[in-house]
């Protein structure tokens, strides 16, 4: 029987997008919330399950621009409007804010509010008991993972990233870039080395790191709707065995990021929380490869896994989710 007292109430902010659709796919199965309202100004009155049709019977939940007052709530805003939202809507101080946008990322501090940046990888201490929470950027995500063991020995330098993302990463809205017959047979760099979440990855990397690091990263628009690849290469004298163990003991007690000898790909991660990693090298120059489903790992189940730490529930609570290989 469930204990009821467990049972917290939650509601979606921006339930209409991509993200705020994933988290409540997550949050229908999970033991310990209940979804309480899905909120949308854009699709008010409409039920959940007519803008996604994957969801029908899994959750018939009428969409609406009335938020009550839950025991956690996610914004899953545009970037820029979860600010405006707290600023016009005040929230209890009790309630758990997970804010999926970039608002908090690089400044934290928000009226009585303080947003503790959410990669549990590395502040899953700070996350315990958390009230306010900055999700990581997706590609921001995939990235840190790949070079955060590699931060904390020092062994950075200069770093040159490509990363390739699905048209869902991009957001729900229709653009000239996302639509299907421009994304189909086609692949395009853009923002190069002035993404928006290069200032995000800096961050966290140089607070680990000894001295200061440069980051030169080249994002691509990829023909596939979901996942995230980067390939980041580096330069050291350390031995791929090294590496590789440092690594291995970095993430030993992570349940969600997997290093693998063997040689990875996208659908290993896509419909998981999971990352993968793997690393290569030949003479003094090291590659390391990742890989996540931008809108779990990189979104909303990463949302979810930061949920469960801050309330302390099991970290893998409702994310044991098996990808799609075929």
């Amino acid at each position: 029987m469930i204990n009821q007292k467990k049972i917290k109430t939650t509601g979606i902010i921006g339930a209409n997008g991509y993200t705020g659709s994933e988290l409540v796919r997550l949050l229908v199965f999970h033991p310990n919330v209940s979804l309480s309202f899905l909120y949308s100004r854009s699709n008010s009155g409409t039920k959940i399950s007519y803008l996604y049709p994957d969801l029908t019977t899994v959750c018939e939940m009428v969409l609406t621009d009335q938020p009550e007052d839950v025991d956690i709530l996610f914004l899953c805003l545009p970037h820029k409007e979860s600010q405006n939202w707290l600023t016009q809507n005040p929230v209890k101080d009790e309630t758990l804010v997970i804010d999926l946008g970039n608002d908090f990322r690089l400044d934290g501090n928000f009226e009585n509010r303080n947003f503790i940046y959410g990669l549990p990888e590395i502040n899953k201490k700070q996350l315990s008991g958390a009230k306010s929470i900055a999700n990581p950027g997706c590609f921001a995500t995939a990235i840190q993972l790949a070079l955060l063991p590699l931060a904390q020995k020092g062994l950075l330098n200069e770093v040159y990233t490509t990363g390739i993302t699905g048209s869902t990463g991009a957001g729900q809205s229709l653009q000239p870039t996302t639509h299907f017959t421009w994304r189909n047979d086609n692949i395009s760099a853009y923002k190069t080395l002035r993404h928006q979440h290069v200032a995000e990855i800096l961050q966290q990397l140089i607070s680990f790191n000894t001295h200061e690091i440069s980051l030169n990263f080249v994002p691509w628009r990829g023909d596939f709707a979901r996942g995230i690849f980067t390939s980041s290469t580096v330069k050291t004298d350390a031995e791929l065995s090294e590496i590789h163990q440092l690594f291995e003991d970095f993430y030993a007690d992570e349940p969600f990021v997997q290093v693998s000898e063997k040689a990875i790909d996208l659908k290993q991660v896509v419909n998981t929380n999971r990352c993968v990693i793997q690393i290569e090298k030949c003479e003094n120059v090291a590659v390391i490869h990742s890989a996540i489903d931008n809108l779990l790992k990189g979104a909303s189940g990463q949302a979810v896994q930061n949920m469960n730490i801050a309330m302390g529930w099991e970290e893998n609570l409702g994310l044991n989710l098996k990808p799609i290989a075929f």
